[in-house]
């Protein structure tokens, strides 16, 4: 398995809360990021605003082509109603790398937030039919973004749930969760079963809301 820190690490859905979070993470634990953006002035501008929240980091901004292109692992943290059409023209440029969607299909209405359906089983399922060259995975749905975000945070509680079809790509992406601290990376199962790890989402943010919580994940007995 490559050295995880010796990675490049792209974040598409940068200038948004869990990429804008993420990104600030790994910029911390040592990393080089790339942010993209739909605008790669946008990207640049996001990324000179994490430095000023991880000055010892290396953050650069690009547009989402050329962040993929840069990247040796990338991270989709976009809105699932842009995910399709934004990966479908980023085949050649993931070709052979590892791809870690953390896009959750959600919708929301009077009475909080809903999975949607999906027609290729799951976001990451849809990620791997865009992408077939690439290592698709699936992580990083039940972090909260406002403690990713608050880099005065020590310690983030949780447990990240890593699936894939790819042994050595969950690997990889168990350890970079794992240099969030307070993370473990747990290997949850093949891509085929993102889609309840994804839909699980909606009750983290019901209960989130209940009881005015930043609420995750932990797997006991591990």
């Amino acid at each position: 398995m490559t050295e995880v820190k010796e990675l490049t690490v792209g974040v598409l859905g940068g200038t948004g809360p869990l990429g804008g979070g993420l990104a600030r993470r790994f910029a911390a634990a040592g990393l080089a990021v790339v942010v993209g953006s739909r605008d790669a002035e946008r990207g640049t501008r996001i990324a000179a605003e994490m430095l000023a929240d991880v000055p010892t980091g290396t953050v650069t901004g690009a547009d989402n082509a050329e962040a993929a292109r840069r990247a040796d692992l990338l991270v989709v943290a976009v809105p699932y109603e842009g995910h399709a059409e934004l990966l479908r023209g980023l085949a050649e440029d993931l070709d052979g790398k590892i791809v870690v969607d953390a896009v959750n299909p959600l919708g929301f209405d009077a009475r909080g937030a809903f999975a949607l359906h999906v027609a290729e089983g799951s976001a990451a399922q849809q990620a791997a039919a865009l992408l077939p060259g690439s290592r698709v995975t699936a992580a990083f749905h039940h972090v909260s973004a406002p403690l990713l975000l608050d880099v005065s945070v020590g310690s983030v509680d949780l447990d990240v749930l890593v699936l894939g079809d790819d042994r050595e790509a969950t690997d990889t992406v168990q350890a970079l969760a794992e240099l969030i601290p307070g993370v473990r990376g747990i290997y949850g199962g093949r891509l085929r079963n993102a889609g309840q790890v994804e839909a699980l989402t909606a009750n983290l943010i019901s209960i989130n809301r209940r009881y005015r919580a930043h609420a995750g994940v932990r797997i006991t007995d591990v």
